[in-house]
């Protein structure tokens, strides 16, 4: 199921009210010893890698508002919100669609390629990393999807890490995983290691928020976001959710590229912003906010993804998390006209809006400014559509 099917009050604990901005979760039992909670303001110690650990029942302490549950259903059946209307799928032939070869990249360089919805092909400090990997056509409780994955499968370099923010179907695609081989180290949130190691996979990092993780000199930090976990009807958040920092600590201080997978706007953003300053990019969701009874507290519209870019204190931002599945009724192209607007009038540089085409690359230098992989090209020839992997509709949206 999705996050639209899936919000129900079948197995649900009842949320907890909004926590402090500042306070550090408790630490799990571990089976390497249990870390102590960190004091506001630090962040502990990286954990070692693939470290089996013991997590309470469910993180539903963790909600920083309480979910809708069923009760909502007959609304939205009434409303027909669940998927756009006639007049906003129109735009599906418009949406920005130029997939490009990944570019080449070196110890002092960080690129991002974004394949669709919340996956991100991040190459940092030696290291190619996927995130909320979904290659597949279709996930469950949706329509397929309505653009082509950014970057074939067989165009990947081999993949060294991937992180997951949380169990939805559509951030955490059991096909796509199955095509990784059993060894790829998997940074996942508290509570999904065992859905992992079931499926073989054997060097599965689990973290807490504020908790870390280091491989081959690339550090993965797990932080909060304002959302959920739920993948069947009796897990409601069994599992933690939330984003990730990524930077190369070898050789200094490499560029910061913080995803924040799924969340709706809070205060979460301004501490992540605390702890982790000076982050260079960030990945941050646009679609899937409509209606907003229903989504609001969990889906950043275009706007409060703005607010959200600076309380974070970040240089560039890179819009993701819509024009590849309909999860929600906002017309599809909707999303990035509201964003460029919003950014327009917050003042911001325009250059340091990534507005990516679906397959489209940047790089990050070392200077901790961003810059463009070659020059964008807004506007293609169209191709035809005939398989999932073959370009189509790529002229994008102008700016």
């Amino acid at each position: 199921m999705t996050e639209q099917t899936g919000r129900s009050d079948a197995g649900a604990a009842p949320s907890a009210p909004r926590s402090d901005a500042g306070a550090a979760p408790s630490a799990p039992r571990s089976d390497a010893g249990a870390a102590p909670s960190a004091p506001r303001g630090e962040i502990v110690p990286p954990r070692p890698l693939g470290e089996v650990r013991v997590w309470p029942a469910g993180f539903a302490d963790r909600l920083t508002a309480p979910l809708p549950g069923v009760r909502g259903m007959p609304r939205l059946a009434r409303e027909r919100a669940m998927r756009p209307n006639a007049e906003g799928l129109r735009g599906i032939h418009r949406l920005p669609y130029a997939p490009e070869p990944l570019p080449a990249t070196d110890a002092g360089t960080t690129s991002v390629t974004w394949a669709g919805h919340a996956s991100w092909i991040i190459r940092t400090g030696g290291l190619t990393i996927l995130t909320d990997p979904v290659w597949s056509r279709r996930i469950l409780g949706t329509p397929a999807r309505i653009t082509p994955v950014g970057v074939r499968w067989e165009d990947l370099p081999p993949v060294d890490a991937v992180v997951i923010s949380h169990n939805h179907y559509d951030h955490l695609d059991a096909p796509t995983l199955r095509r990784l081989p059993r060894d790829t180290p998997l940074f996942v949130p508290a509570g999904l290691g065992q859905w992992c190691r079931r499926r073989g996979f054997s060097c599965v990092t689990e973290l807490d928020w504020w908790e870390s993780a280091v491989l081959r000199g690339v550090r993965f930090d797990f932080v909060p976001s304002h959302h959920w976990s739920k993948r069947t009807l009796t897990d409601t958040c069994r599992s933690l959710w939330g984003g990730w920092v990524v930077h190369a600590i070898d050789g200094g201080d490499g560029q910061r590229v913080y995803f924040a997978g799924d969340s709706g706007y809070g205060h979460w953003f301004t501490e992540i912003g605390r702890r982790h300053p000076g982050i260079d990019l960030a990945l941050l969701p646009i679609g899937a906010y409509e209606p907003r009874w229903w989504l609001g507290d969990v889906h950043t519209d275009p706007e409060e993804a703005v607010q959200a870019y600076e309380d974070l204190g970040a240089r560039a931002m890179a819009p993701m998390h819509w024009a590849t599945f309909l999860l929600s009724a906002e017309p599809v192209l909707e999303p990035l006209t509201r964003l460029r607007t919003a950014w327009r009038r917050a003042g911001h540089p325009r250059e340091h809006l990534w507005d990516l085409p679906i397959g489209g690359s940047r790089l990050l230098d070392g200077t901790h400014a961003p810059r463009t992989s070659r020059t964008p090209q807004t506007h293609r020839t169209p191709q035809t559509h005939r398989t999932p992997h073959i370009p189509w509709a790529p002229r994008g949206i102008s700016g």
